[in-house]
């Protein structure tokens, strides 16, 4: 715990220091010098190397030390002048979002502890020239049960979680992005999500917004939505570009099987939101149809770690398009 402490401290009050320091000091963006691309370049196979031993390596003591030392070399890194147009395609162990606007672009990467704890870090760089970080600081811990829908989070206060999509939409009430993540929860239970995150008027980031709605497009009180389901299960919960929309699988309560009561798993069905009047409207049954028996898929997180395909069911989803449409 000590551990996990100290790196969340550790984060928050190196991402402070620099922040303090950049105050008040606005300059206009310009591309980045081949100096600050060598310095980049550099750093990013450091980061890469310490992305890989957090996810891979079997000792957790080494685990958490590559851990505290990619914390400090991300933020060295992006210190550098102009780092927002730096891409960071090396670093494959982490993953790195950015919207359509370009206004941000948003780290996340996963701390395996044991087979049923698992922690998650963050940053939201803003595309500025000089660095303007808001770290994020996984508290999912502390909202074991039930899961947090109804909540708004600071980034102090963060539902971590290794982001795999983003979205970016917009309403009466300003833009929002949706996040689809996935947490490998415990060893029997996995979860997927997808939050909103919204900007204040200041700047300021939070994360859960009204932008849901029911079938009869009456407002819903999610403000996130968290899908938990059984580790055995593979669960599809993302945008799809071809029916423009978001979908997810229909989860139903089967009998555990590792003895532990009631576990969720796909029926093989379709459930949605897809944007009507300025909100995510839900949308029951997209295809209806479904299978005799729930899906399975064993595949590693991040290709290495035990686990799902993050993106969950793509396989699944493709041959029910194909059937839908008629192309076999």
């Amino acid at each position: 715990m000590y551990l996990k402490i100290s790196l969340l401290t550790l984060f928050l009050a190196f991402v402070l220091t620099l922040d303090a320091a950049a105050q008040g000091r606005k300059k206009k963006q310009v591309p980045l010098t081949p100096q600050a691309i060598e310095r980049l370049h550099a750093s990013e196979d450091t980061l890469a190397y310490l992305a890989f031993i957090v996810v891979n390596d079997s000792i957790e003591q080494e685990r958490f030390s590559a851990c505290r030392s990619l914390i400090t070399s991300l933020v060295r890194a992006l210190k550098v002048e102009n780092s927002f147009r730096y891409p960071f395609e090396r670093l494959k162990s982490m993953s790195i979002l950015s919207p359509p606007d370009s206004s941000f672009r948003i780290f996340t990467w996963q701390l395996f502890v044991n087979d049923s704890t698992y922690r998650y870090y963050g940053a939201i760089q803003m595309n500025t020239p000089e660095l303007k970080l808001f770290p994020l600081m996984d508290r999912s811990f502390e909202m074991d049960f039930p899961a947090p829908t109804q909540e708004t989070f600071k980034p102090e206060q963060w539902y971590g979680a290794l982001y795999y999509n983003l979205r970016q939409a917009e309403t009466k009430q300003g833009r929002h992005y949706l996040l689809f993540g996935y947490d490998a929860y415990t060893f029997f239970e996995k979860r997927k999500l997808i939050d909103v995150l919204t900007f204040d008027a200041a700047g300021n980031p939070s994360f859960g917004a009204p932008v849901f709605a029911k079938p009869d497009g009456t407002p819903d009180n999610h403000l996130r939505y968290i899908f938990e389901y059984s580790s055995e299960a593979a669960v599809r919960v993302n945008w799809d570009e071809e029916y423009k929309m978001i979908l997810f699988d229909h989860l139903i309560a089967m009998p555990s099987p590792f003895g532990r009561g009631v576990s969720y798993v796909s029926d093989g069905s379709y459930d949605g939101f897809r944007w009507e009047k300025g909100h995510w409207q839900f949308v029951d049954k997209v295809f209806n149809d479904k299978m005799t028996e729930a899906q399975t898929q064993i595949e590693p997180v991040l290709g290495q770690r035990k686990g799902k395909n993050i993106m969950g069911g793509e396989e699944r989803l493709k041959g029910k398009k194909q059937v839908k449409s008629g192309k076999e």
